[in-house]
């Protein structure tokens, strides 16, 4: 006799009436992200910097499947455009519940190489753009005395990454706020949790899967492949909802065995 499956309320993963916002939202995991959260019942925000046609196209597809999103644009490196897409986002649904802080970019840059530019270009994305959006997403947050933010980090940030020392640091950097803001912010009924994945197949990561280069990578990941943008959009989800209401400062590693540490 085949068990019947509970329903997605009772396992804690609805998200009807929540309202999310993912940063970078318009293509790779940003975009599995906006999908997975829409699909289990989130209004969502797509932000994107540049790429407007992408961000509308995930939301299109969004709509098609009877979920609701919106593509906003921001460049959360700036601080008065990360408050003003806060702010947009809970004229657009009333609140805000899920941040998911996805906006970042990945460069080489060899030690000796690095010029201040690529050092702080990378760093106002990946970094300044998470304490920006956070921050202003913590001040609605703490009011409504409810919240879950979830950080995109990288085993980059766990392990270091040679000649991508600048990408490396910011990641590593995000998990030393997520265990920060985790402790600050429980009181206010905000959770802060992150997760790190390893190697995942998506645009910015293409140009290190090619070649001998992708079979290097290969031979470094125990389960013989890279991810996908949906499994670790599937972390994302998990951390979001009440199912895993108590997690706070959790990094939350998906990345094949790559990377063992807690």
């Amino acid at each position: 006799m085949r068990k019947k499956k509970l329903p997605a309320r009772r396992l804690g993963f609805d998200l009807d009436g929540r309202v999310a916002l993912v940063t970078g939202g318009s293509r790779g995991i940003g975009a599995a992200c906006s999908e997975l959260l829409a699909r289990a019942g989130a209004s969502v925000v797509v932000n994107f910097r540049t790429r407007q046609s992408d961000a509308t196209r995930v939301v299109r597809r969004i709509l098609k499947a009877k979920g609701q999103a919106t593509a906003v644009g921001a460049d959360v490196a700036d601080p008065r455009q990360a408050q003003a897409l806060i702010e947009e986002t809970v004229d657009l649904y009333g609140s805000l519940h899920i941040l998911v802080n996805n906006a970042a970019i990945w460069s080489e840059g060899p030690l000796l190489k690095m010029s201040v530019a690529d050092w702080a270009r990378m760093m106002a994305t990946n970094l300044d753009g998470v304490f920006f959006t956070t921050q202003a997403a913590a001040r609605h947050m703490r009011r409504q005395r409810s919240g879950s933010i979830i950080n995109i980090s990288s085993t980059a940030g766990q392990r270091g990454e040679a000649f991508h020392s600048h990408y490396a640091a910011s990641k590593g950097a995000v998990i030393a706020l997520t265990k920060s803001w985790a402790a600050e912010l429980a009181r206010h009924g905000v959770r802060v949790n992150c997760v790190a994945p390893g190697w995942v197949d998506t645009e910015m990561a293409a140009p290190g899967l090619v070649g001998s280069a992708k079979k290097e990578v290969l031979r470094s990941i125990p389960m013989g492949r890279v991810g996908q943008p949906e499994e670790i959009a599937a972390a994302v989800l998990f951390l979001a909802g009440e199912a895993c209401g108590f997690a706070n400062g959790e990094i939350l590693n998906v990345n094949g065995g790559a990377v063992l540490c807690g």
